[in-house]
């Protein structure tokens, strides 16, 4: 049974809470002070934690941040201020998920579930070894599929054959002929600029900024390489 941690210092909603996540089956420790929060979420065992910002003893922003030091668990901030949401975009806190008061008690059950079901995919992803990470790039080479920021990117088969082949030979330059030959296979029919094509397809779906791109380099006159952030 997953445990979640709520910490909230207006005990109505808090208990509102608790009644509609216990009532779909999770267990839920409250908490009303920061200080105290802070203790609890780092020394117990929780799937998820529920934080409020304004909080006596240490507000949610400092103690969102102390949490994400040591765990990596999703992280809701809940605000009675729309203004604060900006603040939690900005500051960069490591929160997942944020929800502005007053809400809907089932869009909240809704919010948990969903981030507690991506985090068991990306930490089983994580444990098997045919899964090739590069910073927020991950390759799942057994499943054929390719997740940016825990975000499934669909790749044709082509394009994930060309960039699982990159990615299994970082620093390596290979020139468009090889790559052709080796994804497309030396009796197949076509032309080498089909390459660069597959690239700028591959750039556009996994790179921030496809014309500066940080995995699948440039070199010109030569070919391309792949480099590992």
């Amino acid at each position: 049974m997953k445990q979640i941690l709520i910490v909230e210092d207006d005990r109505d909603i808090a208990e509102l809470e608790q009644d509609y996540l216990e009532a779909n089956g999770f267990t839920v420790v409250l908490c009303g002070d920061g200080e105290q929060g802070l203790q609890i979420a780092l020394n117990d065992p929780f799937d998820l934690i529920i934080l409020d910002i304004m909080l006596p003893g240490q507000d949610g922003f400092r103690l969102c941040k102390q949490i994400r030091k040591y765990k990596n668990i999703p992280i809701i901030m809940v605000s009675a201020k729309q203004e604060d949401i900006d603040k939690i975009r900005g500051l960069g806190l490591g929160a997942d998920d944020y929800i502005v008061k007053p809400f809907s008690p089932n869009e909240l059950v809704a919010r948990v579930k969903a981030h507690l079901s991506r985090y068991e995919q990306l930490t089983s992803r994580e444990m098997r070894q045919d899964v090739l990470h590069f910073g927020e790039l991950e390759i799942d080479e057994d499943s054929h599929r390719v997740f940016i920021r825990g975000v499934e990117k669909i790749l044709p088969n082509k394009e994930f054959e060309l960039l699982l082949f990159l990615a299994k030979n970082p620093g390596i330059v290979f020139s468009k002929e090889v790559l052709f030959n080796r994804v497309w296979g030396v009796d197949a029919v076509g032309e080498t600029a089909t390459v660069s094509v597959h690239v700028n397809r591959i750039r556009e779906k996994i790179e921030k900024d496809s014309s500066n791109p940080c995995y699948i380099e440039t070199v010109w006159g030569a070919g391309y390489r792949f480099n590992t952030p």
